[in-house]
């Protein structure tokens, strides 16, 4: 168990070598989550290139899903590489990590599409996720780590937070090329092609990571383990079989990690895709918004960084999970009343709802892109919803009722598949989405948002609040998974919970989020998601999880 250290300096200022650790760490990771974040930002292009042989709705949720394949696979990144990082040292594993990454992203910017090479088109760009995954598995704990045993104790906070800040300017550099690449090329041939020109762009960064990464020297905690031979020789076995610190690791995940990871994807990932999918806000504006609510935000991460080496760590992160619990549906609703006002007030002025028989109607989420969501008059009806982002109410009718999109004072009975088949059935589905898209028309929805009716200022309030949110739970957590645990298995003890809880928890939220949008009808359904993993990480936490503001790490 750390010890508490004996007493805080009044005064310190950063020396040479410690302001050399943290630039130079932060800077190559910066790169890391650069190459990690671009296929994000880019799931629409990407949805649209790889996944081509499935209905747009299903391959926009298969390309999320893809996203999310190289958050499934960062526990076991961690267990690999925070085993290799507890054995032979921070610094090599920081080497290993990057050329995979570098390499992985490099090769999404080459890979052919879904109509050069078929199936084998997703197949390897979902093997390339896994590789992005592994890396960024062993990424983050080495670097926390690595950090943290270069800093006095009562700036660990401080320090580290800036390793957390990593993550979002990692984020902001892939809007910058984005949004500089769509401004100078036009849309069409960003669509076209330029959208792989960030993924080989990350050849150069590589080099640069690379060699900043050289420069460093070994973590003096580690270095002083490895003098005096006490390295752990099972770092696995000591981390998880021994129920005195696989219970601190449960209690890490459950009551800190889970919640801060929701909290981070939905203020900023979820919030980008909402612009887009949802609110149908241009592309290149939802980008540029997102950077803005960025660029006001990322300095907090330091902020409560600070704060924590002050009064501690557990509120700080717990009060940030508690907040978005409370307030995440009022703020997303002020986001679309912001962003698109005119399909706010038509929602409000003249709802859909779709009456059909519930035992006609499929869930809205095809995995292996069979389903063309044509069997049904209700699948036909909530398929061109769904694909459409458009909110409706679900109404129950009796079997053998035709479903029935009502807008607007319309009432529109979807096509019977019963009555037609091959050409015609296609047809009559065609001239249906036709049909409902003129009443929606009608009715006030807008095929995409107005920029000139969007309030821009409280847009980006909103956003600055989600990453506001962000920076709470984020900016400390990495001090306090380092206090959490000894030094001889820290590297291995403290990456697993937090990439089963970022990887998992959080990396799945966006594809499970759209899936409940999609299965429900309601754009807000989804929020459903991170509110209660963050009220129960709160709640937890409050009862479970120990103070680690004032431990020693040097044991």
């Amino acid at each position: 168990m750390a010890t508490r250290y004996k007493a805080l300096p009044k005064h310190h200022k950063a020396t040479g070598t410690e302001k050399l650790v943290i630039g130079a760490s932060s800077l190559g990771t910066v790169f890391e989550w650069y190459d990690f974040f671009l296929y994000g930002l880019l799931a629409t292009f990407i949805s649209k290139v790889f996944f081509a042989g499935v209905n747009e709705t299903t391959g926009f949720i298969l390309a999320l899903g893809a996203f999310a394949a190289g958050f499934a696979v960062r526990p076991f990144g961690a267990l690999v590489f925070g085993r290799i990082g507890d054995l032979v040292g921070r610094k090599n594993t920081f080497l290993v990590t990057m050329g995979i990454m570098g390499f992985s992203t490099f090769a999404v910017g080459l890979l052919p599409g879904y109509d050069t090479i078929g199936v084998a088109s997703p197949a390897i760009l979902v093997a390339l996720r896994i590789l992005q995954g592994l890396a960024l598995g062993g990424e983050y704990g080495g670097a926390a780590t690595y950090v943290a045993e270069h800093a006095p104790n009562h700036r660990r906070g401080l320090y580290t937070s800036f390793i957390q800040m990593t993550a979002t300017f990692g984020l902001f550099a892939a809007l910058i090329v984005v949004i500089s690449l769509r401004s100078t090329m036009g849309e069409d041939t960003f669509a076209a092609w330029g959208w792989r020109v960030p993924f080989l762009v990350s050849m150069v960064l590589l080099a640069v990571s690379m060699w900043i990464r050289l420069q460093l020297n070994e973590s003096p905690v580690y270095q002083k383990m490895k003098d005096e031979g006490t390295t752990s020789k099972a770092p696995l076995t000591e981390a998880f079989a021994r129920w005195d610190n696989l219970k601190v690791v449960l209690v890490c995940l459950f009551g800190a990690v889970a919640g801060q990871a929701v909290v981070w994807y939905a203020g900023q990932f979820y919030a980008q895709f909402y612009l887009e999918k949802i609110l149908k806000v241009e592309g290149l504006t939802a980008n540029i918004l997102i950077a803005v609510a960025l660029a006001l935000g990322t300095p907090f991460f330091a902020f409560f960084g600070w704060l924590s080496d002050q009064i501690g760590r557990k509120y700080i992160i717990l009060g940030g999970c508690a907040l978005a619990a409370l307030t995440y549906f009022p703020a997303f609703h002020m986001l679309s009343e912001a962003a698109n006002p005119a399909l706010a007030a038509a929602s409000r002025t003249n709802p859909v709802t779709v009456t059909a028989n519930p035992a006609e109607c499929s869930f809205q989420f095809d995995p292996v892109g069979k389903n063309k969501f044509d069997s049904s008059g209700c699948d036909i009806a909530k398929s061109y919803l769904a694909k459409n982002g458009i909110s409706y109410v679900n109404v129950a009718a009796p079997a053998g009722a035709q479903a029935v999109i009502a807008v607007g004072g319309a009432a529109l009975p979807a096509p019977n598949p019963a009555a037609v088949t091959g050409k015609d059935r296609a047809a009559a589905i065609k001239a249906y989405g036709e049909d409902v898209k003129a009443a929606l028309g009608q009715a006030g929805y807008p095929e995409k948002a107005d920029t000139a009716r969007m309030e821009t200022v409280k847009v980006v309030a909103v956003l600055f609040y989600l990453v506001l949110l962000v920076t709470m739970v984020y900016g400390p957590i990495a001090a306090m998974l380092v206090e959490l645990f000894p030094s001889r298995i820290r590297y291995t003890s403290m990456s697993l919970p937090y990439h089963i809880g970022n990887g998992w928890f959080g990396g799945f939220l966006p594809t499970t989020a759209f899936a409940m949008v999609a299965a429900t009808g309601d754009v807000f359904y989804g929020l459903w998601y991170p509110v209660v993993i963050a009220g129960a990480t709160a709640v937890f936490g409050l009862f479970f999880l120990p103070e680690t503001f004032r431990r020693s790490i040097d044991d």
